[in-house]
C-alpha cells in the first residue's frame, strides 16, 4: 500500500497516468491495475517510473527519507507470484533443493520425488506448497533470480564510487565458483525456456530488465560524478555491457573460454568506451 502511495504521488506530480505509462512504455491499464493493487510493479517498471518522474529510486521503492540508496542496494519487489506462509522453512528448503537439482541435472530431468528427497521431506509436502511440477520448477527459476539479486545488493550496497561499483558489479557476473556457476546454469536454462515457452518470457524479461537497469543507472551515476565519459550513449553502453556479459558467460560455461578472458574483455570495454581518460582506477 505504501509503495502504491509513493508511486501515485510520483505519477501525479509528473502528469497524468497516460503520460507516465506512455513515457515508460507500459500499457496504461497495467499501470492502473498496479496502482489499484491488482498486479505487482516489476523492478524495471519502478526504475523507469523513478527515472521518468524525477524521484529518487530509493524513496520510490522503499521510502528512504533521503532517497539516495544505490540502486543495487534497493530491495526491489519480489518476482514471486505467491506469498505462501513458510513458518518452518519447508518451502525455502524445497526451493533450494529444486534450485540445486536444476543447476546440476537440468530443468527437464528434475522430478518432484527428487526434490522431496533432497529437501528431506515428502512429495506430499512438496505438493502442499506447489500445485505441480511446473509450478515448483517455475518458482525455482524465480528463486534463482532473487538469490542473484540479493547477493548483488549485499555486495554493492556500500560501494559509493560508480567506477568501483561497475567493476564489482561485472565481477559478480563471472561464472566461476560454487555459487555463480549454478546460477549461470539455471540462467542459461531460463533463456532456453523463454525461447520455447511463452509463459516463461515474463520472468526472463523482468530479470533481464532489472539487470540492464542496474547497469544503466550505475553508468548514469558515473557520468553525473564526472568519472565516466559525458558524451557517451549510456543506454547503448549498458546494452553492450549486458550483452557482452551474456555472450562471454556462455563461452566460460561451455569451457570455450576462461573467466579471466571474460574479465579482461569487460575491463577493456570499460577502459576504452566508458571511463574518462583522466579518471583514477578504483582500489582492487
Amino acid at each position: 500500500m505504501e509503495l502504491r502511495r509513493r508511486v501515485r504521488a510520483a505519477v501525479d506530480g509528473f502528469g497524468t497516468r497516460r503520460e507516465v505509462a506512455h513515457a515508460i512504455g507500459l500499457d496504461e491499464t497495467k499501470l492502473s491495475k498496479a496502482l489499484a493493487g491488482r498486479r505487482r510493479f516489476t523492478p524495471g517498471e519502478l526504475a523507469a517510473i523513478a527515472e521518468t518522474t524525477g524521484v529518487p529510486l530509493g524513496w520510490l521503492a522503499r521510502g528512504d527519507p533521503d532517497g539516495r540508496a544505490p540502486v543495487t542496494a534497493t530491495p526491489a519487489p519480489s518476482l514471486r507470484e505467491d506469498a505462501t506462509p513458510d513458518p518452518d522453512g519447508a518451502r525455502k528448503r524445497i526451493l533450494d533443493a529444486a534450485w540445486t537439482l536444476i543447476a546440476t541435472a537440468g530443468y527437464h530431468r528434475v522430478r518432484v520425488a527428487d526434490v522431496a528427497e533432497r529437501a528431506g521431506t515428502s512429495s506430499a509436502a512438496v505438493h502442499y506448497h506447489f500445485p505441480g511440477r511446473e509450478a515448483l520448477l517455475g518458482e525455482a527459476l524465480r528463486h534463482n533470480v532473487e538469490l542473484a539479486f540479493a547477493r548483488q545488493s549485499a555486495a554493492l550496497g556500500s560501494v559509493a564510487d560508480p567506477h568501483a561499483r561497475l567493476v564489482a558489479l561485472l565481477d559478480l557476473q563471472m561464472p566461476e565458483g560454487p555459487v555463480l556457476e549454478p546460477e549461470w546454469s539455471i540462467w542459461m536454462q531460463v533463456w532456453v525456456e523463454a525461447v520455447l515457452d511463452a509463459g516463461r518470457r515474463e520472468l526472463y524479461a523482468q530479470a533481464q530488465d532489472r539487470w540492464f537497469r542496474t547497469v544503466l543507472m550505475t553508468l548514469r551515476d558515473g557520468v553525473e560524478a564526472g568519472v565516466f565519459r559525458v558524451d557517451m550513449d549510456v543506454e547503448l553502453r549498458a546494452r553492450q555491457l549486458t550483452a557482452l556479459v551474456d555472450g562471454l558467460g556462455v563461452g566460460v560455461m561451455t569451457r570455450a573460454s576462461r573467466a579471466a578472458d571474460m574479465r579482461a574483455a569487460l575491463h577493456d570495454l570499460i577502459a576504452h568506451t566508458i571511463l574518462r581518460e583522466d579518471a583514477p582506477c578504483p582500489e582492487p
